[in-house]
């Protein structure tokens, strides 16, 4: 890196926090920080538990937000101000320096930019997700468990919890479905922009003759909704079927009939839950699935300028090369990387931040 590379690298990342304040407005954060504050304080507090909870929520997640933007901000000015010293002075030993640490300031400021488009209504909640593979017998079903892998890693990675609601084993090898929660601090904001189809392309483990196949899975991410948010469901509008729970369980599997599944006529959503040995549990989890399902699907058909691709399961978003090269590539951001292995491993951090930096410019 030389001083035009870096000094061009300051004004971009300058300009990055001039649009971070003006969408987080520091001055009103503040302010309503200390509103929260002040209402957190108050006597009887906690007699609305529910409702202190919310308040306490959004108290931290503000303060998050504000100390992600003022430490970004900080790094920067410090090293704007270090960069024009060293090079007034000629101090090469101080420029070296500031090149090696631009790539960690570079990621303190994008980190402070994707707290500011974590934004959204539903963003703090947990995710939903679904697997459901393609067409295509073994090789899609073993594709649907490799993707559920990769998500368990990425939510070990991040220190979110997972919770499994169905799991449906495929007939040779990997999954006909799977159905899970993960939880944690802005898990649907950030997993939200896996909801698509993502494709696999390997030179097959179940081809004798080693060809080159092709595999596709399709991912469903909705928000885990607060029981405060309504979603009305007619009872003439579905169906509950009951029947007995597979795949891991002991000896509780095959006995009783307490596994749920919820159809949706009007959309054709299809919910299923066996986490439980309670039918009652697993239905109330099934309805709340199926709640979730409707609210992403409501907002889908809300969003406009979607630019869809089609190949029998929706949007195309990811591609996974294996062979014969290595690379994944997000199809919105463009984003690459050739170390398929470690995204397959759950690494999916910097993937799932150009995605959301990206959304954001078509969408301010």
């Amino acid at each position: 890196m030389d001083l035009y590379t870096y000094g061009e690298l300051l004004k971009t990342l300058k300009i990055k926090c001039e649009n971070i304040k003006k969408i987080i407005q520091p001055d009103l954060l503040q302010m309503r920080l200390k509103e929260l504050d002040s209402l957190s304080t108050q006597d009887g507090f906690w007699s609305n538990q529910e409702l202190a909870r919310k308040i306490l929520k959004d108290k931290r997640r503000l303060q998050i937000t504000l100390e992600k933007y003022q430490a970004a901000l900080q790094n920067l000015n410090d090293n704007l101000e270090l960069f024009e010293i060293a090079k007034a002075d000629e101090d090469y030993e101080t420029l070296e320096l500031l090149y090696s640490e631009a790539q960690a300031l570079e990621n303190i400021i994008i980190k402070a930019e994707i707290e500011v488009v974590l934004n959204g209504e539903y963003d703090s909640m947990n995710a939903i997700i679904t697997i459901q593979p393609g067409a295509g017998g073994t090789e899609s079903q073993d594709w649907g468990s490799i993707l559920y892998r990769m998500y368990l890693r990425y939510a070990e990675r991040k220190g979110y919890k997972v919770e499994l609601l169905d799991y449906q084993d495929g007939e040779e090898a990997g999954i006909k479905g799977v159905a899970f929660i993960i939880k944690g601090e802005n898990a649907y904001g950030y997993l939200k922009c896996e909801n698509g189809v993502h494709r696999l392309v390997r030179n097959s483990p179940f081809d004798s003759n080693d060809k080159r196949h092709t595999s596709f899975a399709s991912v469903q991410v909705s928000p885990e909704l607060d029981d405060d948010i309504e979603i009305v469901i007619e009872d003439k509008d579905i169906r509950i079927d009951t029947y007995r729970s597979s795949g891991a369980g002991g000896q509780h599997v095959n006995k009783t009939e307490s596994a749920i599944r919820i159809t949706h006529f009007p959309t054709g959503i299809v919910v299923q839950c066996q986490n439980d040995r309670s039918q009652h549990k697993n239905r109330a989890t099934a309805m709340k699935m199926l709640a979730s399902k409707l609210y992403a699907l409501e907002k889908e058909k809300n969003t406009s300028n979607d630019d869809k691709g089609s190949n029998g399961w929706g949007h195309q978003i990811r591609s996974y090369v294996l062979t014969p090269y290595q690379q994944v590539k997000d199809l919105r951001s463009n984003f690459a990387r050739s170390d398929s292995d470690n995204v397959l491993d759950g690494d999916l951090d910097d993937i799932i931040e150009s995605v959301l930096v990206y959304t954001n410019k078509f969408s301010s």
